[in-house]
């Protein structure tokens, strides 16, 4: 009795991780390299750039680490030979940030050195609280060496202001996003109000140092303002895989420059529970997956 009922929970927990993964399609490409680029490339048909990034975080083995490190090498030529319009995203937790500041750094610099050769653009994701000051720090080193990079600032937290304000001081680059991650309310807006009312003050900062940067939102009002503040601004649109595909189609249309936002990797279920907890839509979508069976 016990083996059957070990095998059934066995059998359980597969059948909800598959059940999963069906909704997660929608926003992450798959599991491996190929089925990242073969997403690129539809990017890039309907006329958007695309921005890879192989799963994962909070790394704490080395091996793992260098994997990564060897992943995103290997992805970059990758994007190179199949003349994919587009450019990585990496955690820097995925590099060694929770383990050692130099480790990452180091790390970075060899992702950078790269990118440069091969003249593509270098995002630089944001992650929880406790690891901010060291990326925007990591970040600024790189940028000194390759203009090309770009690091991502969350409206959430209540210190984004002054971080911008000191990337913008040293001409780097901006991915502008709302946040995903729950802090405290010392550190971190709690209502939605605030956060949006933060996300246009640092937009209107944003468009004010003509400088590029990127607008992450799928929220059209924050959009709308975006078309309003511009006046020739070099910046980009950046929306994540499978979200509002029409919105996407439309600035397109536009002549707006998009680029969509590309996950892939088996680590795509901490990604996937973010996902499904931001939009009710999504929680809706993962009921019917389960209804259906």
């Amino acid at each position: 009795m016990e083996s059957a009922a070990n095998h059934s929970h066995s059998y359980d927990a597969g059948l909800m991780e598959r059940l999963l993964f069906r909704v997660a399609r929608r926003w992450v490409a798959g599991y491996n390299t190929e089925e990242a680029l073969v997403a690129a490339l539809d990017s890039n048909s309907r006329g958007m750039s695309a921005i890879l990034n192989f799963l994962g975080e909070d790394t704490t083995d080395v091996k793992i680490v260098d994997q990564t490190v060897k992943e995103y090498l290997s992805l970059m030529d990758l994007i190179n030979k199949r003349k994919i319009n587009g450019c990585v995203s990496i955690k820097p937790t995925q590099l060694g940030l929770a383990i050692d500041f130099d480790v990452c750094l180091k790390n970075f610099e060899k992702l950078s050195t790269r990118a440069k050769k091969l003249d593509q653009f270098m995002w630089i994701d944001i992650e929880g609280i406790k690891f901010t000051e060291d990326t925007i720090a990591i970040y600024l080193q790189l940028h000194e060496q390759n203009d090309r990079t770009g690091v991502a600032i969350q409206s959430y937290l209540r210190r984004s202001a002054s971080d911008l304000l000191h990337i913008i001081e040293h001409g780097g680059k901006v991915r502008l996003v709302k946040g995903a991650y729950h802090e405290p309310d010392e550190h971190a807006f709690s209502t939605k109000e605030e956060v949006d009312a933060n996300y246009a003050s640092l937009m209107k900062m944003l468009f004010e140092a003509e400088s590029y940067f990127a607008i992450a939102t799928h929220d059209s009002k924050m959009i709308e303002e975006a078309i309003r503040l511009n006046r020739n601004s070099r910046f980009e649109f950046q929306m994540l895989m499978g979200i509002r595909d029409e919105l996407k189609k439309d600035l397109v249309a536009k002549k707006f420059a998009v680029a969509e936002y590309i996950p892939y990797g088996s680590q795509w279920l901490p990604y996937s529970v973010r996902r499904i907890r931001e939009r009710k839509r999504n929680l809706l979508l993962l009921a019917r997956s389960l209804i259906q069976q």
